[in-house]
């Protein structure tokens, strides 16, 4: 499998159960509060992009239905060719009533909707070209300046007529939406808001507040609001419109999914995209009794991945992507090569969210030191025991597969043996480890590195060329 599957099946009475990220307790949240409020009113689902809100949305809905729900889901980027925002809702909304059978107060709510979005604009400028072409610059623009004239007098005349609609629409419309009430509001889903054309995203937002803000109807968005306001600032032509302050017009209700569980979802892509038939081949599992480090790769992989998944906060979507690109990485390895997921992990993450920092090694631009600083400068947050002391272990093969690499050539051992007492000691100490001394965690693996002649500078270029076999690939 080299593409992640967005696409989840979603079964009926059991729209979670492939839910890998265990959120129906947060859609049990999310329903509960829809279910509490029956005046109208709109609530924002905000997480970034890439955090899984569509396939989780898609869950809800399901369940929602399942619950007896009225439930409407639209794509609004997939939808955003349709200009008028209003015609794109309410054509949503047509999905509630039934084939073949006339609803009255949808009707009456179209044809009010109709009377208060006539754009007269193109009929009267083709009219106006119409009637004067072939006549003077000076005739045109007399004849178009009283045309305008001949508009305004009639939209003034109009207003009243518009208003009234607007005010028949609202009506019709909670009528409507009261016929489709049985004790639960309708709850009307809007997905990938803040992809599509800044000025549709903007029109969506305000076709909502002016013209359904009704009871029993609710409005989902399924939104990463810092990029909506973007298109907020797109539209008004201002860097410096506060776009937080401007979305709280639209948005009585915000809630954020809770960060996924990076456990289990790195267990799910493991085996998702099918490592076992890499590590579990009956030929490498052979080499499991003489070698340790072919023993212990499997459980090394799986915790590396997610201790930087995790403190480098990748989203879902990057993680997709790492581990896609990760394992097709494999499949240029023999069953006897050596992996050391200690290096191979973390090259395959860094490349992915920090190509300046992988280059930077790629291209020996690095010291030693150097390589130290900026490794430890991506683990900012607090770590735990155990946390600590893997990295102390990635820390301690990068450093020696990297020296090696550095100056291939050199003898500038990262180990000083003592002749006196045959024991070895650091020249460079851990950026995650105080102690020095012969219990340090960092001194024994590269104590145990350099007894089983496991460095050459050849390995790690080796690795690096094989990670980057994907480059020609365009997604």
């Amino acid at each position: 499998m080299i593409k992640h599957n967005e696409i989840v099946d979603i079964e009926a009475e059991n729209p979670f159960g492939k839910c890998q990220l265990d959120r129906k307790k947060y859609a049990d949240v999310l329903t509960n509060i829809v279910s509490t409020y029956a005046d109208g009113f709109v609530l924002a689902i905000n997480n970034k992009w890439g955090t899984g809100k569509t396939t989780f949305i898609r869950m809800w809905n399901q369940d929602l239905k399942d619950n007896g729900f009225q439930t409407v889901l639209f794509n609004a980027w997939e939808n955003d060719f349709e200009n008028n925002a209003l015609t794109a809702l309410m054509g949503e909304l047509k999905t509630l009533t039934k084939k073949d059978v006339v609803n009255p107060n949808f009707e009456n709510a179209l044809k009010n909707a109709a009377i208060f979005t006539k754009n007269l604009a193109p009929v009267l400028v083709k009219a106006v070209v119409k009637k004067y072409v072939g006549e003077t610059y000076e005739d045109i623009a007399e004849g178009v300046g009283k045309s305008l004239g001949d508009i305004f007098e009639k939209d003034v005349n109009e207003y009243a007529n518009k208003k009234k609609s607007i005010k028949e629409f609202r009506e019709s419309l909670s009528k409507f939406i009261a016929d489709t009430w049985k004790d639960k509001p309708v709850i009307f889903i809007i997905d990938e808001l803040d992809r599509c054309r800044p000025d549709y995203a903007v029109s969506i937002l305000e076709q909502i507040k002016h013209f359904f803000s009704i009871p029993n109807i609710v409005f989902v968005l399924s939104i990463d609001k810092e990029q909506l306001g973007h298109a907020v600032r797109g539209v008004y032509g201002s860097e410096f419109i506060d776009a937080d302050e401007y979305l709280r017009r639209f948005i009585d209700i915000e809630y954020s999914i809770p960060e996924p569980d990076t456990v289990k979802y790195v267990k799910y892509l493991y085996n998702y995209y099918g490592y076992e038939t890499f590590f579990r081949q009956e030929q490498r599992l052979r080499l499991h009794n003489n070698h340790y480090e072919f023993a212990e790769e499997v459980n090394n992989f799986i915790k590396i991945t997610i201790l930087i998944f995790k403190h480098l906060k990748i989203s879902l979507r990057q993680q997709e992507k790492i581990l896609s690109n990760a394992r097709l990485s494999l499949k240029s390895f023999v069953f006897n090569s050596h992996l050391y997921p200690q290096i191979f992990v973390f090259f395959n993450i860094i490349k992915y969210t920090d190509r300046e920092f992988y280059y930077k090694i790629r291209n020996k631009v690095l010291t030693v030191n150097e390589l130290q600083n900026e490794f430890a400068n991506l683990f900012k947050s607090k770590l735990t025991k155990e946390e600590n002391t893997l990295l102390i272990k990635v820390e301690s093969f990068l450093v020696h597969f990297y020296n090696n690499y550095y100056q291939p050539n050199g003898n500038d051992n990262l180990l000083a043996l003592n002749v006196e007492f045959r024991l070895y000691e650091l020249k460079i100490q851990s950026k995650f480890e105080d102690y020095s001394g012969q219990q340090s965690i960092f001194l024994k693996n590269l104590i145990y590195l350099n007894d089983q002649a496991y460095g050459s500078g050849e390995f790690l270029e080796n690795v690096l060329n094989k990670i980057e076999l994907l480059e020609g690939f365009k997604e």
